[in-house]
């Protein structure tokens, strides 16, 4: 039987046993399934195994020497329920899709496999990836770790619990409106939104749908960054893509590189926020100060961003969902035929008026960053909320009009196409996470990771995942 101690081991760490030749990939396998099979019928974070085929692939990769196998050097990953993966279940977390089974992979997790990475399972998310809680009618919902009775957020919020139950090391997931920060942030994980281009992905419905980009997850900065650097670099079938820098991400978050003026704001200047949330969140980005930076309280203008999310948002799934809308109605969430309506009915003239105004947020926040290194604000407004509750539909006193109007201070960033992390940073009075969220300007991913490291090690946070799943307290 293969440790199970090395569920608590850091990604990276485990990976220097692999090339020391310490584990084998087979040996990972093994332990994820004995604790997916001891914990993840608590939480439902990987609805969809793919062992077999996990095992055939790693067998294939033991067969390279050591120094050829990439990266991850055969380091167990799961992929989110919305990315195809040759020959697994795909569900998109749509009834509509309760049976797919695609012949080919998204070119994200060939490329992951080419470096390395040993795909095992997809992790649950919400129908489409709509709504920022995880739960769909082909899998049901997924829990939070930290309290069972609580949501992981979403859509990557399988991913999330799977990271803080340990039934993963690293794990793959998305976001367009905080789909990676959210779950971080509830789940006590680290998750980065990068720039558009920095992963490449295979184009669907449109070249140049630029709100949603893949990215990892993982228990703490360098693992983050590890995986980063195995998900990075150009793809002849992403005309977006980038190519990869000539300094990795992991070396760049290893550097000791240190901010020396940080922004902080509680609200992004657009939405309300739980006391608690801001409370320690701000505590938090105050203490970049014992790393020698001055910490002002400040933030661009996103006074735009709610109307300008809401028609790109709604544009984006008019064009990618249109069809299903049309011949599948009655097999889809009301948010989602909500959200494909309000997009077949807008106007040429207010996708121009949200155009324009996505570009200037990006030229404002540009200017933002000649002034300071890095813009710190909460990562969710909002502690983990019941499981049951489909969105938040309040906060602080202020009802919002749609589901996704509580994202805004995720989405705005999203907007101004700037990279962006959420780093744990402490806890409510009842015990669950809170995350900081810290964005740099675009492609500026090696500074944002090398000052979340800092943060990192002031905080003391990290190490606190993997947990087993706690009930409801």
């Amino acid at each position: 039987m293969a440790d199970q101690g090395l569920v608590k081991e850091t990604a990276c760490a485990v990976v220097e046993k692999l090339k020391a030749g310490d584990v084998t990939p087979l040996d990972l396998l093994d332990v994820l399934e004995h604790r997916i099979a001891e914990v993840d019928g608590k939480v439902n974070a990987l609805p969809t195994l793919c062992f077999d085929r996990a095992r055939s692939n790693a067998k294939a990769l033991m067969q390279k020497p050591v120094g050829e196998r990439g990266l991850l050097a055969g380091l167990p990953v799961p992929i989110k329920d919305l990315t195809a993966v040759s020959g697994v279940l795909t569900t998109l977390g749509s009834p509509i899709f309760k049976d797919n089974v695609p012949a080919k992979s998204d070119i994200l997790v060939e490329r992951l496999e080419q470096n390395g990475g040993v795909i095992y399972a997809k992790s649950n998310t919400p129908e489409f990836g709509a709504g920022a809680n995880t739960f769909n009618e082909v899998f049901g919902p997924t829990r939070n770790p930290w309290d069972t009775s609580r949501s992981a957020a979403g859509s990557s919020g399988g991913a999330a619990a799977a990271l803080a139950s340990g039934t993963a090391w690293l794990a793959h997931g998305s976001d367009m409106g905080g789909s990676l920060r959210n779950p971080a942030s509830f789940c006590g994980i680290v998750g980065l939104r990068p720039s558009i281009g920095r992963v490449a992905q295979t184009p669907k419905f449109g070249v140049d749908r630029t709100l949603g980009q893949q990215g990892p997850m993982a228990r703490n900065v360098e693992d983050l960054a590890l995986l980063l650097d195995a998900m990075s670099g150009e793809h002849a079938a992403d005309p977006l893509s980038l190519p990869a820098l000539p300094t990795s991400f992991l070396s760049a978050t290893r550097s000791g590189s240190k901010p020396k003026r940080i922004a902080y704001s509680p609200d992004l200047g657009i939405t309300p926020v739980d006391p608690e949330v801001k409370a320690v969140t701000r505590k938090a980005a105050e203490r970049f100060a014992e790393a020698g930076a001055i910490v002002e309280e400040a933030h661009p203008d996103f006074s735009e961003a709610h109307e300008c999310f809401h028609v790109l948002r709604a544009f984006d799934f008019a064009i990618s969902k249109a069809e299903l809308l049309r011949t599948k109605r009655d097999l889809l969430k009301p948010e989602v035929i909500w959200n494909i309506e309000e997009g077949l009915k807008l106007t040429v003239e207010k996708l121009e008026r949200a155009e324009a105004q996505r570009v200037a947020m990006t030229q404002r926040a540009l200017e933002f960053f000649d002034k300071y290194d890095l813009l710190l604000a909460p990562a969710t407004i909002v502690p983990p909320f019941p499981v049951e509750n489909r969105y938040v539909a309040e906060c602080d006193g202020k009802k919002f009009d749609n589901y996704v109007e509580w994202l805004g201070i995720v989405y705005a960033i999203t907007l101004a196409c700037c990279p962006a992390l959420s780093l744990p940073c402490g806890f409510t009075a009842s015990g669950l996470p809170i995350g900081l969220q810290m964005i740099a300007k675009p492609r500026a991913e090696a500074q944002l990771l090398a000052g979340a490291k800092v943060l990192e090690d002031i905080l003391g946070v990290r190490g606190t995942t993997p947990i087993d799943p706690r009930p409801p307290r």
